[in-house]
């Protein structure tokens, strides 16, 4: 009982998680506006770069920078409000939009109730004033209601709360004569009652954990370097769990991050007075004490982690550096330029995790060395080189201190190639290139799901998405799915029953990692999760709204290559013409998953008679019925090959096609296997071109294609292997 609980609150903090996300990610842009308005409309840089001519007071792009300035000033300006929209949004199960607007009106409704609270008792006076005794800045204006200094967490309270009256009552009927209140309408009305007495609720209780929140962020404060180390390894620590963005946000947001009067305000929150030292013109240094939270980043984003790809490079066997060196650069680049860095963390976190804690005791030093040197560069999001120019350079030396970075910079590539070269040749760590036996696990694509699903789907309107199919396989099926959502680089999924989950199904939907806390399950996918995300939403609700699952009808075997198979060896031979036509690459093939060789390479016929052969003497190991459309071969030299016949074709449901052949049958080259209608499949809107594809394998040999030629059937050779 105790696991089932502590499972299911991570899987509640991973969702509070993801739904921090979004409002984080509208901070890059509004600190690029911030930042650009802010400095360019600052009459000492104007006036130290000579530019008052163009930039100077009364010039149009001084009114432009003004309005950009505000503008970002807006958004950092009532981030709480923009925090409760949010965490409802990410909460809500269903009829997410409903959570959102009620969110919106409960966070009026709450302030104003604590404003009347403050009246009452005397904290505000009738002249609108503070009492002496109300502590400076314990109230603050929120959307020019006075209320108490909350933070975020007022968001987070109004998000977390109207988030749990909607999913509970969304549905909620009432009796006949109020019927037009029942369902969604219901959600407004009752979360108004609720928040006037959370309203009440947070008058009487939020002052103690405002003086305990002063009182840990002064602990913080005053741990000197090392809470400043602590604080660096715990928000790297944090990645694996997607947790992080829980843990560094209070620091960030709320005067758990230090307050500080900033142009005649009380600011609370380490970014937030960054930001509101950046838009006062007199500020001659940024807070030491603020950016110590922010800042430490930027060493190990921009030089350690490119650093660390390079010694993995280094570490890799010759004869794959090609490969890894094409997926290590990339993401040391990703590092770089936007300071994401799960590409390259991700890289080596699951197989060598002794590097990845190495890594977060070399991020805690980052930060202590920043806040002994007294560098001072803020960030919206992740310390990359656009946050570096906009905070660090563009600030100039005295208000940031940059200059003292670059050597740190130098320093921290040098040492990340050096420990991590080092540490993986002398625990020969797997790091990625230097297995030869590494597990390969291979992606299912279109035609493989075709392939599999034969013409099991009727409805020709159904999607047909095989990367959306192995994940909902994986994760057990649609009604073990409770929620679906995704940050950066992680598809987040709670289910029902976690038991259920199947990650070699996951691993197959092209997953570079599989993260399982509970009911709490996160697939990491890279960049691309947010299409992945889209797609699968849209897949399991399609499936859903019919009544029907297909990873329940259909039954895949996963495809591993593991350490214990014996590898075999494929032997050289040829391949002959399938059909009598014009051979192509397979680059020019009329559907992505073909052209892009996501399964391997191979060629196109544009037939001219509807008669497919053997392209080699072997062996049938699949033929899609009833749809008849893709034939599965392996060669007697050991080459696994797909047959496909037409793009889309499946959904003819076999009419046209005539089989000749059954699997499991020896074949030899030129043996009829199908005949297809090529008239019938023009009529019906389809391509009648044939693929032929030879399916990726790690003993793949190297294969010479001969295209741009017409074939006869069973007779020309357009591959040779």
């Amino acid at each position: 009982m105790a696991k089932k609980k502590k499972s299911s609150a991570f899987a509640v903090v991973q969702q509070i998680g993801k739904s921090f996300f979004l409002p984080v990610s509208v901070l890059p842009i509004a600190g690029i506006l911030l930042g650009l308005g802010s400095s360019f409309t600052n009459a000492d840089t104007i006036a130290a770069y000579h530019l008052q001519g163009i930039m100077g007071e009364g010039t149009i792009l001084n009114a432009l920078l003004t309005i950009m300035s505000q503008v970002g000033n807006t958004i950092f300006g009532n981030l709480p409000l923009i925090f409760a929209l949010a965490v409802a949004l990410g909460m809500a199960k269903n009829e997410k939009a409903v959570a959102v607007l009620s969110a919106g009106i409960s966070f009026f409704v709450m302030n104003s109730t604590i404003n009347a609270m403050l009246k009452l008792s005397g904290k505000i006076l009738a002249d609108g004033t503070y009492a002496k005794s109300v502590l400076n800045g314990q109230i603050t204006s929120v959307c020019g209601i006075d209320s108490l200094q909350m933070g975020v967490f007022a968001g987070v309270i109004v998000g977390l709360v109207t988030a749990a009256l909607h999913n509970r009552f969304y549905k909620q009927q009432l009796p006949a004569a109020l019927a037009f209140f029942s369902g969604v309408r219901f959600v407004p009305i009752i979360s108004v009652i609720a928040h006037i007495g959370v309203g009440i609720i947070c008058f009487f209780v939020w002052p103690t954990i405002q003086s305990g929140i002063f009182a840990l962020g002064n602990l913080v404060m005053h741990s000197g370097y090392f809470g400043t180390a602590i604080f660096g390894f715990l928000e790297r620590a944090l990645i694996p769990f997607g947790l992080h963005h829980v843990f560094y946000l209070p620091f960030w947001q709320t005067s758990l991050g230090g307050t500080m009067e900033v142009a005649g305000k009380m600011v609370e929150g380490a970014q937030n007075i960054f930001f509101a030292q950046l838009a006062d013109p007199n500020t001659k240094h940024f807070a030491v004490e603020a950016c110590r939270f922010m800042t430490g980043k930027y060493s190990f984003m921009m030089a350690g982690l490119p650093g660390a790809a390079y010694a993995m490079y280094r570490c890799a066997k010759p004869e794959k550096r090609k490969i890894v060196g094409g997926l290590l650069f990339s993401a040391a680049l990703t590092s770089f330029l936007t300071g994401i860095t799960e590409p390259i963390e991700f890289t080596f976190l699951f197989i060598a995790p002794g590097l990845f804690i190495l890594h977060c005791g070399l991020a805690g030093l980052s930060f202590a060395l920043m806040h002994i040197l007294k560098i001072c560069i803020g960030t919206t999001f992740s310390c990359g080189l656009i946050d570096f120019m906009l905070y660090g350079v563009l600030q100039g030396q005295t208000k940031s201190n940059w200059m003292m970075i670059l050597p740190v910079f130098a320093v921290y590539a040098v040492l990340y190639y050096f420990v991590f070269k080092f540490v993986i040749e002398k625990f020969d760590l797997p790091t990625p290139g230097r297995d030869d036996d590494e597990e390969e696990v291979k992606l299912y694509t279109k035609a493989d799901y075709q392939a599999k699903k034969g013409a099991a789907n009727e409805d020709t309107d159904a999607p047909e998405d095989p990367i959306s199919f192995m994940i909902l396989k994986g994760l057990g099926g649609i009604k073990n799915i409770e929620d679906i959502d995704c940050c950066a680089t992680r598809l987040r999924i709670t289910v029902t029953d976690e038991t259920k989950v199947t990650d070699q199904y996951l691993k197959q939907s092209g997953s570079k990692g599989i993260i399982k806390k509970g009911t709490g399950i996160q697939i990491i996918y890279g960049p691309q999760v947010s299409v992945i995300k889209s797609n699968f939403e849209e897949y399991v609700e399609y499936y859903a709204q019919h009544g029907t699952d297909p990873s329940k009808e259909e039954e895949v075997t996963p495809i591993v290559s593991s350490k214990e198979e014996e590898k075999k060896e494929i032997r050289h031979g040829k391949l002959v013409a399938v059909a009598t036509g014009k051979v192509l690459a397979m680059t020019q093939a009329k559907d992505e998953a073909f052209a892009t060789c996501a399964m391997g390479d191979g060629v196109v016929i544009e037939p001219e008679k509807g008669v497919v052969v053997a392209p080699a003497d072997g062996k049938i190991t699949a033929l899609m019925k009833p749809s008849l459309h893709a034939i599965g071969i392996e060669t007697k030299e050991g080459l696994n090959l797909l047959i496909h016949i037409g793009i889309d074709t499946v959904k003819l449901d076999g009419k046209g096609f005539k089989s000749f052949v059954k699997s499991g049958q020896e074949v030899k080259a030129g043996d009829k296997l199908v005949e297809f209608d090529i008239n019938l499949i023009k009529k019906e809107g389809y391509s009648p071109d044939v693929m032929v594809v030879v399916l990726e394998d790690s003993n793949l040999p190297k294969v010479a294609y001969k295209t741009g030629e017409k074939t006869v059937a069973g007779k020309t050779v357009v591959a040779e292997f």
